[in-house]
């Protein structure tokens, strides 16, 4: 079979996307497939990206492609309708979950537990000098809080604001990389993600950061975390958050694989978000998930293409 890996973009997380690309074409050769790497940053519009598949024969399109327009679902409609199968969600799915927004209020209503919030479609502090100013947002988040771009991932954009003087030059970040800046209340406790591969949740994941919190430089840094698979969490507490995550997992319509992100409290876990398109680097967390199931990144990389052709 011919496959082509489509890597990099033009997203804030092309970076990640060419290393988590360079490990599954690997993976890919190592099983015996016939493999093109094909970046969509060298074409200026899908109808040209559709060509050069055509021109490649390719038989399925592995996307390793993190946040932008990989990730939103244009991309996954593209290939839809040129006729392409290819691993990961639909375009539904990856438009759902790439707002966090939507995906919050959709979890809220299914009754899984979410961060208070706040979203802003502009930068509403901008006219703001004195930051006394802000009170109604901190009194209503409290401090410490987190801002994100509010369709994007990787941790890019991501500010912990400890102090109000913070939070303006918070928002302007993160609205840098995208629309809308979401303000969330910070959930103390630890850092679970659940992988949900066919429907079925693999074993916790637990991420320690050595200092600080999970940002893009402890996430991506080796050394800089460390990551406990299967996390060492009672059993109640990893069943419901599978349970969670499986729940989601219906809700949203995901197919394939993906990995849904949460904070426990010790009293109860809290939904973060979802990732179509968890990162397949030497450092990502769905590789380590399925390790503990005894699934080697060869073997995860085969499930995800067998899924991927079995799709209806």
């Amino acid at each position: 079979m011919k496959i082509t890996v489509l890597l990099g973009g033009i997203s804030s997380e092309r970076d990640v996307s060419l290393v988590s690309g360079k490990a599954v074409s690997d993976a890919l050769r190592e099983l015996g497939y016939e493999v093109t790497e094909t970046d969509p940053a060298d074409f200026p519009n899908f109808r040209d990206l559709l060509k050069r598949l055509e021109e490649n024969r390719a038989e399925l399109v592995f996307i390793a492609l993190h946040g932008g327009s990989g990730e939103n679902g244009e991309l996954q409609a593209a290939l839809d309708l040129a006729g392409y199968q290819f691993t990961g969600s639909g375009q539904q799915a990856c438009s759902l979950t790439m707002d966090k927004y939507v995906s919050k209020l959709m979890a809220l209503a299914e009754g899984i537990p979410a961060a208070d919030y706040i979203l802003m479609r502009e930068d509403l502090l901008t006219d703001y000098n004195d930051p006394a100013d802000y009170r109604e947002i901190t009194d209503r988040l409290g401090l410490p809080l987190i801002v994100k771009p509010n369709d994007s991932g990787s941790s890019v954009g991501i500010t912990k604001v400890e102090e109000i003087s913070d939070l303006k030059s918070a928002v302007k970040l993160a609205l840098q990389h995208s629309h809308s800046a979401l303000l969330e209340r910070f959930i103390p406790g630890r850092e679970l993600t659940a992988t949900v591969l066919d429907g079925k949740a693999l074993p916790l994941v637990e991420i320690k950061p050595l200092s600080g919190w999970y940002d893009y430089q402890n996430k991506y840094n080796k050394g800089r975390s460390d990551y406990l698979a299967p996390a060492p969490v009672e059993e109640s507490v990893a069943q419901l958050i599978q349970l969670y995550a499986e729940r989601l997992w219906q809700v949203f319509g995901l197919s394939g694989y993906a990995r849904i992100d949460f904070r426990f409290d010790g009293a109860k876990p809290w939904f973060l978000e979802v990732n179509t398109l968890p990162g397949m680097t030497p450092l990502s967390l769905t590789p380590m998930a399925a390790k503990t199931v005894g699934l080697s990144f060869n073997d995860l990389v085969q499930k995800i293409v067998t899924l991927a052709i079995q799709k209806d």
